[in-house]
């Protein structure tokens, strides 16, 4: 049902007593205001009419800046100071006396200081995007920026000083004052698309939620996202790589944008939170490369344009672009790539194969530094094997400095390790991604209307279909505008899905198809497929394109949450893939997905368990699993539970945290890693004393990933059309 306002009334604080004071103690001046802002009564009508007449579920919110700050008077006093700012104005604030006299205060304190802030935007039709809370208050209430971000849906900044601090200031400002400037000092944060900015500092090192500022999970959160087992093993090697002193430098080529960058904030972020120093790094901004590297990267999956090669002329362009940036930033003095003698870090983790250079020049710098390559993309090793082609160049470019690298990790699918490589240095790991960030958390049903709304607006800004949700369902595909991810097959199954089965259907009945994604800086095509599809629609779908909802969204990652969580039926149709984590993430949803039996994609899903898979541009099967999954509740029901509570911890920050634990503290302590085609989570747990056990869920784990049992002259073995997991 869409929300509606709450009636007026008192708060229900129960064992908090709260009162708004006119005077403070002298160091905090004299304060004589709460909340003045009032709720528009007509706006507020204006909403409930359009969503009854209507059936309308979107509701339209201003946006808001808050902040909080704190005194702790002693014996159970405190003074919390509230601030709004509209992005121009401070338009709002209040200073409350709580009595915390609780059996929990910090956990109280937290609850009753979220109850107040729901209560004030919903009655307002507001809605915060960012906080900023002292670093006081943080410490007083350590459970309220997780908090804040989990409930309420707003991005907590904890800050030490506020903007009144000008050094050799003595005098404290007041506690509006505090609070105040905490929430002009948060706003400073966002970029024009009311997101935090994503920063890159000194010597390009991506400074990961704002440098620290953003809290938005706690070890405790963290804790609460993995087995016993897998958190046990992963605070085994925090302990060692903590007391050695290990230092971890990842670099990639990009600091938002596509899945590395997604997987590298989540880490860096966890790593911080539980003491571990690992930075992040990124190369110049350079277009051109970027252009470069992105054929590369098609070439290699087989879906590069006919007459597209690595050429000399773009092979020096790609090395004068990493051998910039390394002389500039990071073989400076302390720089990460220096030798360790000489403060540089103690293994150098190379993120993908746009800047494989970086391998080469940390060798020269520091010959016995362990460095590890991640091939993060399919791979066609039977493309590679065929000298002269396009491909093969490529690989023959990349192995040039890959095979320099101690430990080579792919993605659990045999088809993408080359036949070049020394297989003894190979091991698996998976994608992955972050259970509580903007992506997975669950959103309350204020803040999903709130996001309806913000996605129906951008579809009227670029006149397509809106959204008719909850009036009808809808299937989602949720994937850049890649050649490689099947979208004419998406659309194809659709129209086979209407044409054949669903012709005689009520409109309401009827599910809309909404394909949409972020946009990377390194993807220079997909405007080109963003095109292409609405051409495709126009030309060979004019009788269903007004129900098919394609957007190229911003990087706002709760739009996608809330597609996810909204959709009925989720779809990843691609043609070439390496893992695609989105599958899990829908998957953690408890949304059924049909998918291609591609890449990694077989290991995610159990066919008819939580979802189906078939055969790459098979439309009418895909079709046909729709119209099960969209009639039979039963069933639906039934692989909806299996997929939220079949979800292996290696998809997850903590899971994939591990596996870097142990190579980082194995390998910095004098140890070699050789994989040879093992999974390096389960070295890892076997290295902690903790074991896989039967009962535990993780992923298959496919006989044809062993090297050693694949014949090495030229035959190739594909992935088991059946993938059942260990759970």
């Amino acid at each position: 049902m869409p929300w509606s306002p709450p009636s007026p009334g008192t708060l229900p604080l129960e064992r908090v007593r709260s009162v708004t004071i006119a005077k403070l103690d002298q160091a905090h001046g004299t304060i004589e205001h709460a909340f003045q802002g009032r709720p528009s009564r007509q706006h507020a009508m204006r909403q409930k009419a359009s969503q009854e007449q209507s059936k309308d579920f979107g509701i339209s919110l201003t946006p808001l800046f808050a902040g909080i700050a704190a005194y702790n008077r002693g014996n159970g006093l405190v003074d919390i100071g509230f601030a709004c700012h509209d992005g121009t104005y401070s338009i709002d604030f209040s200073v409350r006396t709580v009595d915390i006299l609780m059996d929990n205060p910090p956990s109280e304190l937290a609850e009753w200081l979220v109850t107040l802030l729901r209560e004030y935007c919903t009655s307002h039709y507001f809605k915060f995007l960012g906080i900023g809370i002292t670093a006081e208050l943080a410490s007083l209430c350590p459970e309220l920026p997780a908090r804040l971000w989990s409930v309420l849906d707003l991005v907590p900044m904890i800050f030490s000083r506020g903007l009144e601090y000008p050094r050799g200031r003595k005098s404290h400002p007041t506690l509006d004052e505090e609070a105040d400037s905490m929430a002009r000092k948060c706003l400073m944060y966002f970029g024009p698309n009311q997101q935090p900015r994503v920063q890159v500092g000194y010597r390009n090192e991506v400074e990961v939620d704002a440098n620290g500022h953003v809290r938005i999970a706690s070890v405790s959160n963290y804790k609460q996202t993995v087995s016993p087992e897998t958190w046990k093993a992963v605070m085994h090697y925090i302990a060692s790589i903590k007391e050695k002193n290990i230092k971890l430098a990842f670099f990639n080529s990009t600091p938002q944008g596509g899945g590395v960058a997604l997987m590298r904030h989540a880490l860096i972020r966890f790593f911080r939170s539980v003491g571990v120093d690992a930075r992040w790094y990124v190369p110049v901004f350079k277009p051109e490369a970027f252009r470069i590297t992105k054929t590369n990267h098609n070439i290699l999956q087989g879906v590069a344009e006919p007459g597209e090669s690595l050429s000399a002329q773009q092979q020096a362009i790609l090395y004068e672009w990493v051998r910039e940036s390394a002389n500039r930033y990071w073989l400076a003095e302390n720089g990460p790539l220096r030798p360790r003698s000489e403060g540089g870090a103690d293994i150098i983790i190379v993120d993908d194969p746009q800047m494989p250079e970086v391998i080469k020049i940390s060798k020269e710098v520091d010959p016995d530094r362990p460095v590890i390559f991640r091939s993060h993309i399919q791979i066609r090793s039977d493309l590679t094997a065929q000298a002269g082609t396009p491909a093969a160049d490529v690989w023959d470019w990349l192995f040039e400095r890959v095979r320099l690298a101690d430990v080579f990790i792919s993605h659990p699918v045999r088809e993408f390790v080359p036949q070049t490589l020394d297989m003894r240095k190979v091991g698996y790991m998976p994608a992955s991604t972050d259970w509580m960030d903007g992506l997975n958390k669950t959103l309350n049903t204020y803040s999903l209307q709130h996001y309806v709304n913000v996605f129906n607006t951008e579809c009227f800004k670029f006149r397509m279909t809106k959204l008719d949700y909850p009036t009808r369902d809808f299937i989602a595909q949720i994937a850049r505008f890649d050649p490689a991810k099947g979208i004419p097959d998406v659309i194809a199954s659709y129209a086979e899905l209407r044409r054949l089965y669903m012709k005689d259907w009520a409109n309401d009945d009827i599910p809309q198809l909404v394909i949409a994604g972020h946009g990377a800086v390194d993807d220079p095509y997909a405007s080109k497929i963003y095109d292409e599809t609405l051409d495709l629609l126009d030309r060979l779908y004019a009788d269903i394109k007004n129900d098919v909802v394609v957007m190229r969204l911003g990087p706002l990652d709760q739009m996608l949450s809330m597609l996810l969580q909204c959709a009925k039926v989720g779809l990843q149709l691609s043609t070439r893939e390496g893992f695609e984590v989105k599958i899990s993430e829908a998957l953690h949803k408890g949304k059924p997905v049909i998918a291609t039996k591609v890449g990694g994609i077989p290991l995610q899903i159990q066919h008819g368990l939580n979802g189906f898979l078939v055969e790459p541009g098979d439309y009418r099967a895909v079709a046909k699993h729709l119209l099960y999954l969209l009639t039979d509740e039963q069933m639906f029901q039934r692989m909806s539970n299996y997929a939220a509570t079949h979800i292996s911890d290696e998809v997850s920050t903590v899971g994939n945290a591990l596996s870097w634990l142990y190579l980082a503290d194995t390998m910095c302590s004098g140890g070699t890693v050789l994989p040879d085609s093992n999974w390096i989570n389960d070295m890892a747990r076997e290295q902690a004393g903790v074991p896989y056990t039967e009962s535990e869920c993780r992923l298959p784990r496919m006989p044809e990933l062993d090297q050693s049992l694949v014949e090495r002259e030229g035959v190739m073995l594909r992935v088991r059309d059946r993938a059942s997991s260990i759970c």
